[in-house]
């Protein structure tokens, strides 16, 4: 599978540029190597191939307004990237833009229990961030697969989801105030901690989500949650995705908002973690056609007694096959490995078609039958393979090869006709063909049919305001 690159009429970089913005970091920041530069060009799924003839990595705000003030002087284009994890080609230089690389900004300016906020910079990895949290006994909740290397400006500049959205919601919701460059190098100043602030436009949204087309994040003021007193873990096996939803309910109507976690795995799911995945092993003794690893989170010692009352009930009325609890924090890490690994162990599997799709959750097990009949229709032999967050109606619903019959290349090369037929399921559901990853490059073409039209008009007037040069990471989104 192949995307077409973003087509830029830009002009290419002069060396007294490349000094003049070398300048601005230092010699030993800007990196122009064709070894140094090759981790930055490329991305995890091995999509995307970009070109670049400097990487530039600055190390406070000033910084990125003088990087950006003489890419506009110049018409330079600029793509702001953090650790380099999106799934949509996002953060690649894909016409030989500068990489503005935000990992050296990597400050937690200020922590304040009082407030619950923690003030952060772009380049602050996740997994960080969640340390110093507990550190003073707050919680951060947002949790990705890639929360090891993935920055919190690319976690808020793609509005990242994770297994937390269904308490806590999305990156949108953790966090209060940002601060932004321009694309002119212009900084706003929006650092706020207020929860309240009703003093004109929500200038913080336009930047969440905005996969830095409207300008780089520097900063964020982020939400801390009391630190859970108690966490609960079960690996539960069922029928069906309807069964699934009907675990849900219990759960939500015993545990209300302590229920964390809620996460829906096909059987296949479980079958090629134990099988590529590096100790991983099946909870069960008997292989189950559908699977939950759902999490409850307490402020009191009350999350093991909810959780046994939610699977007492479903084991009751038929919902529940069998369940595990995690014993042990080794446990717990065991069932959430086997959780996060679902994406490596595809890659042995061969070939694999993937969607971020969203639907109202009551309709995901139906989208869920009418997208398998559809794709096996359309592919005989073809695999899908099922997870997400079905506590949100977030489905990573990937599709691996036939195991016989079908080349890698032969598959991949219908990966707009899968796409077409996934996308169209989840649409006719009122769902949303981009969930949690954001739209980059893989779903450019894509936005223009499914978005309404006066929001894309509206979208295209708010880009040309705030970069009316089209410098920032240009050809993505729109």
């Amino acid at each position: 599978m192949t995307v077409a690159p973003p087509k830029s009429a830009l002009p290419p970089l002069s060396p007294d540029l490349i000094a003049r913005f070398a300048s601005i970091v230092g010699d030993k920041y800007a990196v122009t190597d064709a070894d140094e530069l090759a981790p930055y060009l490329t991305e995890e799924r091995n999509l995307f191939h970009g070109r670049s003839p400097l990487v530039l990595r600055p190390a406070s705000t000033a910084e990125v307004s003088a990087i950006c003030r003489l890419a506009t002087e110049h018409r330079i284009a600029l793509v702001p990237q953090g650790g380099n994890t999106g799934l949509v080609g996002g953060q690649t230089p894909h016409n030989g833009e500068v990489v503005v690389s935000m990992r050296r900004m990597d400050k937690i300016r200020e922590v304040d229990t009082a407030s619950n906020t923690m003030t952060v910079e772009a380049g602050a990895v996740l997994q960080t961030i969640q340390q110093r949290a507990g550190e003073v006994d707050r919680f951060f909740p947002l949790s990705l697969g890639a929360e090891g290397s993935c920055t919190i400006g690319g976690n808020l500049s793609t509005n990242a989801g994770g297994t937390g959205a269904l308490a806590f919601g999305v990156a949108r919701d953790m966090a209060l105030g940002l601060e932004v460059v321009l694309a002119d190098g212009r900084i706003l100043n929006g650092l706020s901690k207020l929860k309240k602030d009703n003093t004109g436009y929500d200038l913080r949204n336009l930047f969440i989500g905005a996969e830095g087309t409207l300008g780089i994040i520097t900063a964020a003021v982020l939400k801390l949650f009391p630190k859970p007193r108690a966490v609960a873990t079960a690996f539960v096996g069922l029928t069906s995705p309807a069964d699934a939803l009907k675990l849900l309910a219990i759960s939500q109507a015993e545990a209300a908002g302590s229920l964390t976690s809620f996460e829906l795995l096909a059987g296949i799911c479980v079958d090629i973690c134990v099988r590529h995945g590096p100790d991983v092993r099946d909870p069960f003794g008997k292989r189950h056609p559908w699977y939950v690893l759902m999490e409850i989170s307490s402020s009191r010692d009350d999350a093991a007694a909810t959780l046994e009352a939610i699977l007492r009930r479903g084991m009751a009325d038929g919902t529940v096959e069998d369940a595990v609890i995690a014993a042990s924090l080794q446990q717990r890490a065991a069932f959430w490995k086997l959780r996060e690994v679902i994406p490596m162990a595809q890659k042995p599997e061969g070939g694999s078609i993937k969607h971020d799709i969203s639907v109202p959750v009551a309709a995901v097990p139906a989208f869920i039958a009418e997208a398998d009949a559809a794709v096996m229709k359309l592919i005989p032999g073809a695999r899908p393979v099922a997870f997400g967050h079905l506590g949100d109606g977030n489905i990573h619903y990937n599709v691996s090869q036939p195991v016989t019959g079908m080349a890698t290349q032969e598959f991949l090369g219908r990966w707009h006709d899968v796409n077409a037929m996934v996308f169209a399921v989840a649409l006719r559901m009122g769902g949303s063909i981009s969930a949690e990853h954001g739209i980059g490059v893989l779903k450019r073409d894509d936005l223009p049919r499914v978005k309404d039209g006066t929001a894309i008009d509206v979208m295209r007037g708010i880009k040309a305001l705030l970069d009316p040069l089209g410098i920032m990471n240009p050809g993505k989104v729109l």
